[in-house]
């Protein structure tokens, strides 16, 4: 029981022809029509060789029937083995063989992104040889789906929204360049580029093979699919020296190393910490140093609340750029240690305590979109809605957000300009 519990484990996450399929065993007659009329993506053509050797064998069995020679019916049976056994073999080529993806986020617009796509030969004789894997990356839904009527649409609207489409869609081919013996398995990187903020869903379009002669080009579509979030590409800004001198001072005690008055822990000494610090005696009892490790009096750090109202933004492009300096200053603001939450539009505010926090914030900013029957505040001014009704500008300042100009946006904090793009 522990050995099968152990295989499930090994090959949960793994896809291959059968799961691809369905999973399920077909019928001789279910495989006789999947030969005549495949399934969709699955496909069987022949290369140029392929169609010069169907060409030849036609020539030759009509020579054979009119001439009745034994010697062209024996090169005619000859000539169709090659064509079925390339079949066979390309299908024994693929029988068995696993492969998965894996995405390493976090993804962030305009840089590059690596995904790994895993094969693991599970055949006991036969490896792999000759095969290349298409792989796709293309904007994943980022809100429910809703039927759309394209009955009043024009063909050059058509034609417009499948040309952006294939735009923002990437590919790329890995080929297979070293054969893949039994029992092993072989990683293949792809790099690729996410082009915008939001969800992107990569998957494994295609898998094909000229294996063994190059006769026929066999390409398997598989349903091997993987969605992330993709996080807003940093922006550049300047932060304004007059509201960020107006720094939050005095306020809770946290609970992490630092200089206060309280006591957060105690712990050996290390080589630099203060003669001041050491307590005799507990260094007396665990008959070696122990230094006092005190809370950190700290400020209780920014507030920042990210609201999209449609009113407010009426170009996509500034609507971009307010998320991309969120996700920005965020970033900015943990990494000096001075973020206390986070809110995006009405939702619940988030406590950024952690690395997992800020993620979390991220996640929310890179699916944001308007949002409905929310009126835009002035620039500068405090909204009647907050996450934080304590909000105060001396001990928690709320940074806001406000398009300045036609393209620009602004960082408030209590109405004092904070950042600018």
């Amino acid at each position: 029981m522990k050995a099968v519990q152990e295989v499930a484990d090994l090959e949960r996450g793994w896809s291959g022809p059968a799961e691809d399929g369905g999973g399920t065993r077909r019928r001789w007659n279910e495989a006789l029509w999947g030969l005549i009329c495949p399934v969709h993506r699955n496909r069987v053509l022949p290369t140029l060789p392929g169609v010069v050797l169907i060409g030849l064998a036609m020539g030759i069995g009509s020579a054979a029937y009119n001439a009745s020679n034994n010697i062209l019916f024996i090169t005619l049976s000859l000539l169709l083995a090659c064509l079925i056994l390339s079949g066979v073999m390309s299908w024994l080529n693929l029988r068995r063989l696993r492969w998965r993806l894996v995405l390493a986020p976090p993804l962030r617009a305009g840089q590059e992104t690596p995904v790994a796509l895993e094969l693991w030969n599970r055949r006991t004789l036969l490896p792999a040889y000759g095969l290349w894997f298409e792989l796709e990356a293309r904007p994943g839904p980022t809100g429910p789906l809703r039927p759309e009527a394209t009955f009043e649409a024009s063909g050059d609207e058509i034609r417009a929204i499948l040309k952006r489409k294939a735009a923002e869609t990437s590919r790329g081919t890995l080929p297979l360049r070293a054969r893949l013996d039994p029992g092993e398995q072989l990683r293949l990187d792809w790099l690729f580029t996410p082009r915008r903020r939001g969800r992107v869903r990569v998957e494994l379009a295609g898998v094909g093979t000229l294996f063994p002669f190059g006769f026929l080009r066999k390409r398997y579509g598989t349903r091997l699919r993987r969605e992330a979030v993709v996080w807003p590409e940093p922006v550049e800004y300047r932060w304004v020296r007059r509201a960020g001198a107006a720094r939050p001072q005095g306020g809770e005690r946290l609970a992490r190393p630092g200089c206060g008055d309280d006591l957060l822990a105690m712990r050996r000494y290390q080589s630099g910490d203060s003669h001041r610090l050491i307590h005799w005696k507990a260094s007396a009892r665990m008959r070696q140093l122990m230094v006092r490790q005190l809370a950190d009096e700290g400020a209780a750090g920014y507030l920042l609340w990210v609201e999209a109202p449609p009113g407010g933004w009426a170009r996509q492009e500034q609507f971009e750029l307010l998320c991309r300096l969120a996700a920005t200053l965020a970033e900015d603001l943990f990494t000096a240690g001075v973020l206390a939450g986070a809110a995006v539009n009405r939702e619940s505010p988030i406590a950024v305590r952690q690395v997992r926090d800020l993620e979390m914030f991220l996640d929310r900013v890179a699916v944001l979109e308007a949002a409905p029957g929310v009126e835009a505040p002035a620039a500068g001014s405090r909204p009647p809605f907050t996450p934080w009704p304590d909000a105060e500008p001396k001990r928690r300042p709320l940074i806001t957000f406000a398009p300045e100009g036609a393209r620009e946006v602004a960082a408030w904090i209590h109405g004092e300009k904070a950042a600018t793009t």
